[in-house]
């Protein structure tokens, strides 16, 4: 992902997914992201990574398990979460931890 970096720059918050095909909280996790998405639009950006084939980019961000959200704001790590969390938990963080 050669653009990550300025990505996660941005100043518009960025929330990881950290996933793996094969893991069932994962996949639990995937339409609860879309609902978050779809409630906050442009205010924020969303992007899944899957840990198999990123295995640099995991190691990087020490992620452990999956799945696993990092909430960044101009290249600074604000929040990090493993499992699954609902749609109201999720944006409730994202307003919180990006309003400060």
């Amino acid at each position: 992902m050669s653009n990550f970096d300025t990505i996660i720059k941005s100043g518009k918050p960025v929330l990881i997914d950290f996933f793996a095909t094969w893991c069932g909280p994962c996949k639990t996790l995937a339409p609860i992201l879309k609902q978050v998405k779809d409630a906050l639009g442009e205010r924020i950006t969303i992007l899944k990574i899957d840990v198999d084939k990123n295995h640099q980019m995991s190691s990087q961000y020490q992620v452990r398990g999956v799945p696993t959200m990092i909430l960044f704001q101009e290249g600074k790590q604000l929040w990090r979460q493993s499992g699954v969390l609902s749609k109201e938990e999720i944006i409730k963080m994202i307003i919180e931890k990006t309003n400060k």
